[in-house]
């Protein structure tokens, strides 16, 4: 038996590579499927299954160009309805793999079809159970993700998620080892814990949606101050569900090398300029218009959620980043990629055509700036949960995933020295990027954020103590 967790940091998504006898099936797998493929012949084995737990809504999974690529049948829980050939298992179905067998357990809650698969060795005891969604380390997937025409309330998913793991998973026995599809950052859960995987005795004990008393007490403790869902999740569903192109496809079109005035050709087009870079390296310069999201962040989860899924998209990157930016776009379904700028921003520059730039500051000067400048503002573009446990006097916060909103600009005046900042550096830029890509251009980013800024001395620091409660 052999089992390997293949973890991609910045989703926070675990797929997973199962073997035995020259047998292997592959959870949950992303898009771009070569791993896999990769890992079956260096082992020497055929790709038997691909299982999926349900319908992803945070990633465009790689089930039909794995399939495509080996054969294999796509398996999905009781109740799933495709656009594409898939084997629609029944609970309690099993499925052999050399000595092994796994177990189809349906548990519905996350999403209806949600399935988790149990595996057992090749003496019949069970060994691990692959929960997706279900249960994560130290949280319960979220149950708002009701599908269009499912017409179920949260309160009513979250009740069979309390079912499902009741009848399940807990009765599996304390020592079986549970790994779940996400870790800590995944917007799947509230807060999930740092660990990728553990067991369910040890659930039992942490896992705080499992100390509820009862259905009822599950219920509230599980959507109580559940955040909304990132806005590509429907998006990522039905694309799951529906069908995609062939990631090879969205690659021979993306890596389409533009001259500086085929780049401006397309920049006039209405396409979005999309620039990868670091954001030290992009804060000294960049295209005029350009939306900043740098590959060394949660790139693919921020690209989701603030770009158009319809306008097409022209990328500049560092020197071969090209086709590594391309599959994590993909990855959340961002495939309209007409090409990147050939020989990226240095070109450009060279051209001599016009460029932008972001005034960097550091914390300490914007508290020498703040007591002599009336038009001083300071934009905060934490999360709401982040700003209300400590932030600056008279600060504004304006959440970067609300920024997609033009209307959440409205507000700002011509006359505001704006101040941007998040936690440590990486949101600012992307917020300070979108600011000035609508016209907004009197602002400074602040070097280190939140880190930074709490660390002075003068700093004036409240807490929002209605929303912590």
């Amino acid at each position: 038996m052999f089992i390997q967790q293949l973890y991609t940091g910045c989703l926070s998504e675990a797929a997973y590579y199962i073997e035995s006898d020259g047998e292997a099936a592959i959870i949950d797998p992303l898009r771009d499927i070569d791993v896999y493929l990769q890992l079956a012949n260096d082992r020497k084995a055929r790709i038997k299954y691909i299982f999926e737990t349900h319908f992803h809504a945070d990633f465009v999974s790689g089930h039909i160009d794995l399939s495509q690529a080996t054969g294999a049948p796509i398996v999905y829980g009781p109740g799933t309805v495709t656009k594409f050939p898939v084997h629609v298992a029944k609970d309690g179905e099993e499925f052999v793999l050399g000595q092994l067998r796994i177990k189809v357990l349906h548990t519905p809650g996350h999403t209806l079809e949600s399935s988790c698969y149990l595996l057992k060795d090749a003496t019949g005891n069970n060994h691990c159970v692959f929960t997706g969604d279900t249960l994560f380390v130290g949280d319960v997937g979220r149950p708002d993700l009701a599908q269009k025409g499912e017409e179920l309330s949260m309160n009513e998913l979250a009740g069979m998620m309390y079912d499902s793991i009741q009848r399940q998973l807990l009765p599996l026995g304390d020592e079986v080892i549970i790994y779940p599809a996400h870790g800590a950052g995944s917007s799947c859960g509230k807060n999930l814990g740092k660990e990728t995987f553990s067991t369910i005795g040890e659930q039992k004990k942490y896992n705080y949606a499992l100390q509820a008393e009862s259905k009822a007490a599950f219920i509230k403790v599980v959507t109580d101050g559940i955040p909304a869902p990132p806005q590509y999740f429907p998006v990522n569903a039905r694309i799951n569900k529906e069908g995609y192109d062939q990631l090879d496809q969205v690659l021979t079109k993306g890596l389409t090398a533009l001259s500086v005035e085929a780049f401006k050709k397309e920049k006039e087009a209405n396409c979005i300029i999309l620039d990868t870079r670091h954001a030290d390296q992009f804060t000294q310069g960049f295209v005029p218009g350009s939306i900043f999201i740098g590959l060394e962040g949660r790139f693919a989860e921020w690209a989701g959620s603030l770009l158009s899924f319809s306008t097409p998209i022209i990328l500049v990157t560092e020197s071969g980043k090209e086709k590594e930016t391309i599959i994590r776009l993909a990855r959340v379904g961002l495939d309209k990629i007409n090409g990147y700028l050939e020989g990226g921003f240095d070109q450009w520059q060279q051209s001599g055509e016009p460029i932008d730039m972001i005034i960097d500051v550091e914390a300490d000067e914007l508290m020498m700036d703040i007591p002599h400048d009336p038009n001083l503002v300071v934009m905060d573009v934490r999360r709401e949960t982040e700003f209300a446990d400590g932030h600056l006097k008279d600060a504004i916060n304006l959440p970067l995933n609300e920024m997609t909103d033009p209307g959440t600009m409205a507000n700002i005046e011509e006359t505001q020295n704006l101040y941007v900042h998040c936690a440590g550096g990486y949101r600012s830029v992307i917020a300070s990027s979108m600011l000035k890509r609508q016209g907004i251009h009197n602002l400074r980013n602040i070097v280190g954020g939140w880190g930074k800024i709490k660390e002075q001395e003068r700093a004036e620091i409240v807490k929002e103590k209605s929303v912590l409660n």
